[in-house]
């Protein structure tokens, strides 16, 4: 039997709300870890944190992750894709930068700013536990939000990117500025 098929077998979307819920509302480290295959790994790419393996997984979940996520912490549903043997979830990741959030934010105080992001988690399973996790975002949207990058003159953009993707009525190519505006009369 090939291996999607034995990873058929599972729930994916219940092993993957039961992971997140020991990571983001129980906040229990064990149960957590105990969702996951015997060597797993997590890799946040925008920072290149995370872990690679049982035990510093589980050290960047117990003193980076897991507790240090502000109290305030929600993840907004936007889609999910389940395959035979792996979901992508896109979300809107939101939370008060109230605590060091050491896996987003690595070496930043805390600013006290509100920071709404977009936010693609691509999970790997095997044999009805996580394998491996893929986290991307958009982290010049992050800094922007607390402050530490400037948007003036360059094509980025802060909260107004969660909120687009929440609303699809939102305009688009405001970016672009005078090359927009120079299409407007084009024809097409």
């Amino acid at each position: 039997m090939a291996d999607h098929e034995v990873t058929a077998a599972w729930d994916l979307e219940a092993l993957w709300e039961e992971h997140c819920r020991y990571e983001f509302e129980t906040r229990d480290v064990d149960a957590t870890m105990a969702t996951m295959v015997a060597s797993p790994y997590v890799n946040h790419i925008p920072t290149m944190t995370g872990g690679v393996g049982h035990d510093q997984l589980k050290r960047f979940y117990k003193y980076h992750f897991i507790g240090g996520n502000p109290p305030d912490t929600a993840m907004i549903p936007v889609s999910r894709t389940v395959g035979t043997d792996r979901i992508v979830d896109e979300m809107i990741f939101r939370f008060t930068h109230t605590s060091a959030v050491d896996w987003m934010l690595p070496g930043v105080p805390p600013t006290g700013r509100v920071v709404a992001i977009p936010l693609v988690a691509i999970v790997q399973f095997r044999d009805g536990r996580l394998a491996h996790e893929h986290i991307y975002w958009d982290q010049a949207s992050v800094l922007v939000q607390i402050g530490l990058l400037d948007p003036a003159g360059l094509p980025v953009a802060g909260a107004e990117t969660a909120r687009k993707v929440l609303d699809t009525t939102q305009p688009s190519n405001g970016l672009m500025g005078e090359a927009w505006e120079r299409s407007a009369n084009r024809p097409i």
